[in-house]
């Protein structure tokens, strides 16, 4: 997703999400039956949407966004009025929320939040009163089994890499994903505010560097660099890596021996939005058990949704990639949001690290 040119694409993202908060101006004050979903591309099925515009008579436009500074960015420039639905993750819901840019969502509202395991729904502050939680996952390496001649199993092996993977790795322009690996391989949490565990963490990725082929999230279609060999190894969400193992069955998804990251991403409601009503059916819709379950099988993560598993295969639900133990739940960390000089340290090893 992220590559350096003359303009780097972070940079190129931004203004593209400045565009398109003109365009969709100009798009709805055309059509005001049309329902905007701000999220991460490549996150719903074509199927269910057709269904939900039929059953309402609406059209759904998508917005996508490729980071999650990306759709911060995107909401500053428009206030939140240019969408209706937002997918955001469970740290932004109370800085979202303090900037007025969600509307409050009851049962009321979204019957079927009935459904949702309380779990996912009290699991960040604001949850209960501002989102519906949608998929949950983790993130851990993806890799070609048929290439390394070691199988990976620790963070460890990204940090200082074997020969074959030396130049063939893959990372995400991510602070906080970036910094799991390498706290983690310390035995350090992923929250951590300690600064001399956040330094030693910069210094194992400077010196990783040089072992990098890019600081990108991988395709999912067939022309992933995994898929083509040009990486050997990369940082992945779960249900990715099982997206991108469609194109070659040598793709292997494993969560390191020291543990990683559980993300939750939920579904809100802009405050700004004039079709408040619309967007929360909208989520009730994804949320009825049925279409709940596939939706979870088209993307490869978990629902939140507790009465999709009557719907779901038992090859899904025994998939540990997917649906990781509890025992692997109850030692893994959320992501939290960071105090603001916390957060600056990170937002100052970025660009050092990725040469941005």
């Amino acid at each position: 997703m992220y590559h350096q040119c003359c303009v780097s694409k972070n940079r190129l993202l931004a203004i593209i999400g400045i565009v398109v908060f003109f365009s969709f101006s100009s798009a709805l004050s055309e059509d005001s039956h049309d329902l905007v979903f701000l999220t991460w591309s490549e996150y719903m099925d074509p199927k269910l949407i057709e269904k939900f515009e039929n059953r309402f008579n609406t059209k759904v436009k998508f917005a996508y966004f490729e980071s999650d500074e990306l759709r911060d960015d995107m909401l500053l420039n428009s206030d939140g009025a240019v969408y209706d639905v937002i997918c955001l993750n469970g740290r932004s819901i109370k800085t979202y929320s303090r900037q007025d840019w969600l509307a409050p969502m009851t049962t009321k509202d979204v019957p079927n939040k009935k459904h949702i395991d309380l779990r996912w729904a009290e699991a960040f502050e604001g949850a209960a009163e501002y989102a519906v939680p949608f998929f949950w996952g983790t993130i851990g390496i993806a890799y070609r089994e048929d290439v390394v001649k070691q199988p990976i199993s620790s963070w460890k092996q990204l940090i200082e890499p074997a020969p074959e993977l030396q130049g063939r790795i893959v990372l995400v322009k991510d602070a906080r994903d970036l910094m799991v690996m390498a706290l983690k391989s310390q035995g350090y949490s992923i929250n951590t505010s300690n600064h001399q565990e956040l330094d030693k963490a910069k210094s194992l990725l400077l010196a990783q560097k040089p072992y990098v082929h890019d600081y990108s999230y991988i395709s999912l279609t067939e022309e992933s660099a995994l898929v083509t060999g040009d990486a050997v190894a990369a940082l992945a969400y779960n249900g990715d890596a099982l997206t991108v193992a469609e194109h070659d069955e040598n793709i292997k998804y494993v969560v390191p021996e020291e543990g990683t990251a559980i993300w939750v991403d939920y579904l809100a409601v802009s405050k700004a939005s004039k079709k408040k009503k619309l967007a929360m059916d909208f989520i009730n819709f994804l949320n009825e058990p049925e279409n709940a379950a596939q939706l979870a099988q088209y993307v490869y993560f978990a629902s939140a949704n507790k009465a999709a598993e009557k719907h779901l295969p038992q090859e899904f639900l025994s998939d540990p990639i997917i649906y990781p133990g509890m025992a692997f739940i109850n030692s893994s960390e959320f992501y939290l949001k960071l105090p603001p000089r916390t957060q600056k340290k990170y937002n100052d090893i970025l660009p050092q690290v990725t040469g941005e």
